[in-house]
């Protein structure tokens, strides 16, 4: 039959990994690439990143910034499964690790806005907020795995107590 329980875990940690770092992508697309498009309609990329070197900021600063934000990430996902694997932690505990980095990718969503959005923002005097819906997805999939922390803690504690009950002998 196998090891349910070592092959459930081994699931949830590598879809956790693979849902931060889908996370983690759109976050850096939608900085380098999808915002800056909204904010400057009509201008390629290539103009954009241009414009933004010829003010006096550093294009590849930004990317560089923004990827670094984004691998940090997924490298606590990693980190997460590959701990959570090795202590033999149960899947919900890992699923919850996971959740908290997704959780806190709101936190670098913010911040990857800054970069290269703040130099587009000076380079041709637009605003510095989000100029797509993407980062509002983002927020929106970190507000729900945040919420998901004490829904998944909560099930598994009724979960708990329902298994200790049905184990304990009948008072006589």
């Amino acid at each position: 039959m196998g090891n349910t329980r070592g092959s459930v875990r081994f699931v949830v940690a590598v879809v956790g990994v693979v849902v931060v770092a889908v996370y983690a992508a759109l976050l850096a697309l939608n900085a380098l690439v999808l915002d800056p498009l909204a904010a400057v309609p009509g201008r390629s990329l290539a103009q954009i990143y241009a414009r933004v070197d010829a003010m006096g900021s550093s294009s590849t600063g930004n990317v560089r910034g923004v990827l670094v934000v984004a691998s940090i990430g997924v490298a606590l996902a990693v980190a997460a499964a590959v701990v959570g694997l090795a202590a033999r932690l149960p899947a919900t505990v890992i699923a919850v690790l996971h959740l908290g980095v997704l959780a806190a990718g709101a936190l670098a969503t913010f911040q990857s806005g800054f970069f290269l959005g703040m130099d587009v923002a000076d380079s041709f005097m637009t605003d510095g907020a989000a100029h797509t819906i993407w980062a509002g997805v983002l927020h929106l999939t970190s507000l729900a795995a945040l919420v998901a922390i004490p829904a998944v803690l909560f099930a598994t504690m009724i979960q708990t107590r329902s298994t200790q009950r049905q184990q304990q002998p009948a008072a006589g």
